[in-house]
């Protein structure tokens, strides 16, 4: 289990990465940072900002968004290279994701993002994952992320 204050899965596996929500060389974006949990799902805690706010002090809906895509998607992939033993991240894409936006997240508390793979097919995983403020569920997420091979635009994400 990596701990929660060293090196996230971002910093381990892809530290070029400029994704707007999990790349550590992008200033102007999320930064998620993705811990796995003993287990098996993954955490992250995030701190929003006044600019992701989207009318008083709540988070932006597109925001929240972007945290379960993004912390979904690392959870698939660090499924998928645990389940394959792979000494590389396999490079994984939203297939689909769904969104339920259940309370408003308030901006002034540290969120937390939770993650895990509930069902696999090869290189597909279906990942539920939620944030949570102030002890409560504000948004939960299920999609599907799927690893993809040499061609895809996506194949080298990572780098």
């Amino acid at each position: 289990m990596v701990g929660i204050d060293g090196p996230c899965l971002q910093e381990i596996w892809a530290p070029q990465s400029g994704c707007f929500g999990c790349g550590p060389q992008n200033a102007q974006g999320l930064r998620i940072r993705s811990f796995a949990e003993a287990d098996g799902g993954l955490i992250a805690r995030f701190r929003p900002a006044p600019h992701h706010r989207a009318f008083c002090a709540v988070l932006n809906g597109g925001i929240c968004g972007a945290l379960l895509d993004c912390h979904s998607n690392w959870a698939a992939a660090h499924h998928l290279l645990l389940a394959q033993g792979a000494s590389a991240l396999p490079p994984t894409v939203t297939a689909d994701f769904h969104v339920t936006l259940r309370r408003p997240t308030p901006l002034d508390v540290v969120v937390i993002v939770r993650a895990r793979v509930v069902e696999t097919a090869g290189e597909r995983c279906v990942v539920e994952s939620s944030l949570e403020a102030g002890g409560k569920t504000t948004a939960t997420c299920r999609g599907t992320f799927v690893a993809v091979a040499e061609g895809h635009p996506a194949f080298h994400r990572w780098d």
